[in-house]
């Protein structure tokens, strides 16, 4: 019986291992954006040239962090391209001081199975802002002038804050004696706003410069290269997506700087979707742009990805939980009678419940050279562990010693003894700790979002790339409902449980 519970297991863990594989055995074609809404916008755009050419609609993986996480999972073959800048690829991807032409991008990053094409038209620069009145008030006009006014306080993104082309090299060309703070992308238009900060970086086609009347600080020393958009993709591309990588190429120079700005405008202003937004200007025209403005609350919190949202939340929490629980009671059962053993278990699970999880998630996502729902869900699972491992230890710790020796005295073997004694009277308090798993995992698994594994986390994920405090709440509001559900079915399930043993 042992074995069959065991193959069965191993056959649960193969089941829920394709389930976050099964996309990519398929020949879809997967498209990346970073976390910020001109990345969103221009993945759909990328998607929906590419969708009538594909037999499968391509996959677009919203907001997967900061270059870094985008590069690896293009590198590992999670997804097939993305929107990238020159820039970006030349200081940052392939670590060059120098500017570099297209060409030689393409020569480096052509052992590397990668290429750069279909430049999109216009140059998206970092640069550094502050609101004009303060910048008129202190005399500021340039970068260089920074250096004058060491109180000045700057928050910084803190992508910015660590590239190699953004703040240390542009702190040592300039002599700035700062100290900047890291603030999301989103977040920094909102302090500056509100002057909490005098200084944030900014993409130079964000839609809020103007209507926050901020001042664009002149990089007089020539520090920031050009940022041409471009398309970053594997090699194979071309080949696997013939008819696509065609319509795709039909983008070149299409999008200029001031398209660009009323694109991110109407996801940022107006609060359009990605999609409309993409459809428009593939049709040529600007209709659309008033009817979704402004969407109201109640139009998020119910929109049509809700259920999708729901589906993902639920695979990934009852995955992990079960993957748990079929991992933390064995092994607790193993440990109880070994108390060293069980104390060094319990402590090293413990340890694992204090990495924080963004960090937990980048380090699965290197060791397996893969995105989405598989590094998710390990994830979730491990944070899982503990309190069912912990609840399972000290529900058979208070199984009265007199029913154990009972047992023995019956004529029971110890393992009689444990399913038939041990197990049912410590079930109520490993319930428990399958209840507080969950409400963790429901919780946790909203940071899934960050490397494409969806769920209600997608919704917040892109309500920070837009500062959009409604979109934020369309997605933990529907979180927080679950774990409220899920508190009632535990509820109903220790009072049937207690009803039976009543």
């Amino acid at each position: 019986m042992c074995r069959a519970r065991w193959l069965r297991a191993l056959a649960l863990l193969a089941l829920l291992s394709g389930m976050g594989l099964s996309h990519a055995a398929e020949d879809v074609l997967r498209i990346g954006s970073k976390r910020f809404t001109e990345s969103y916008i221009l993945a759909e755009v990328l998607a929906q040239t590419a969708a009538p050419h594909t037999s499968t609609p391509p996959v677009v993986q919203r907001g997967l962090g900061n270059t870094a996480i985008v590069y690896e999972a293009l590198r590992a073959g999670s997804i097939d391209l993305y929107a990238e800048y020159t820039g970006t690829i030349a200081r940052e991807i392939l670590k060059s001081d120098k500017p570099m032409t297209r060409e030689a991008m393409n020569a480096a990053l052509a052992p590397l199975g990668l290429g750069i094409a279909v430049p999109f038209g216009f140059n998206d620069g970092y640069a550094l802002a502050m609101r004009a009145d303060r910048a008129d008030s202190l005399g500021i006009a340039s970068l260089a002038d920074l250096a004058k006014h060491p109180g000045l306080r700057l928050g910084l993104s803190n992508e910015f804050i660590g590239r190699a082309d953004g703040w240390k090299g542009l702190a040592a060309r300039y002599r700035l004696p700062q100290s900047p703070v890291g603030l999301d992308h989103g977040l920094a238009y909102d302090a500056i706003g509100a002057r909490q900060v005098d200084v944030i970086d900014i993409y130079t086609t964000d839609a809020k410069i103007d209507s926050l009347g901020l001042r664009v600080l002149k990089d007089d020393g020539q520090y920031f290269p050009r940022y041409d958009a471009v398309l970053l993709y594997r090699l194979d591309v071309p080949l696997r997506f013939a008819q696509a990588w065609a319509a795709m190429q039909r983008l070149e120079g299409r999008i200029n700087e001031q398209t660009m700005v009323a694109m991110n405008a109407r996801a940022e202003l107006q609060g359009e979707g990605f999609e409309a937004i993409a459809r428009d200007f593939l049709a040529g025209g600007t209709a659309g742009m008033a009817a979704m403005a402004q969407r109201g609350f109640t139009a998020k919190l119910f929109g049509p990805d809700l259920a999708r949202l729901t589906r993902q939340h639920l695979v990934l929490v009852g995955a992990a939980v079960g993957l748990a629980l079929l991992f933390a009671v064995p092994l607790a059962i193993l440990v109880f009678p070994h108390v060293r053993l069980r104390a060094a278990v319990l402590g090293l699970a413990g340890l694992l419940q204090t990495v924080p999880s963004l960090a937990l998630l980048a380090m699965l996502i290197s060791l397996m050279g893969a995105i989405g729902t598989l590094p998710a869900l390990i994830a979730l699972t491990l944070y899982a562990l503990l309190p069912i491992m912990r609840n399972t230890v000290t529900g058979l710790s208070e199984v009265p010693q007199g029913l154990c020796q009972a047992a023995t005295a019956l004529g029971m073997t110890k393992g009689q003894a444990l399913w038939l004694v041990q197990l049912p009277l410590a079930l109520p308090t490993v319930l428990a700790g399958v209840r507080t798993a969950t409400t963790i995992a429901i919780g946790t698994a909203t940071i899934a979002a960050f490397i494409g594994a969806g769920g209600y986390g997608e919704r917040i994920v892109t309500g920070l790339a837009l500062n959009d405090r409604a979109l934020l709440m369309a997605g933990a509001l529907p979180a927080a409902a679950l774990a409220l559900v899920s508190e009632a079915v535990f509820e109903a399930i220790e009072r049937i449980m207690r009803r039976r043993h009543g």
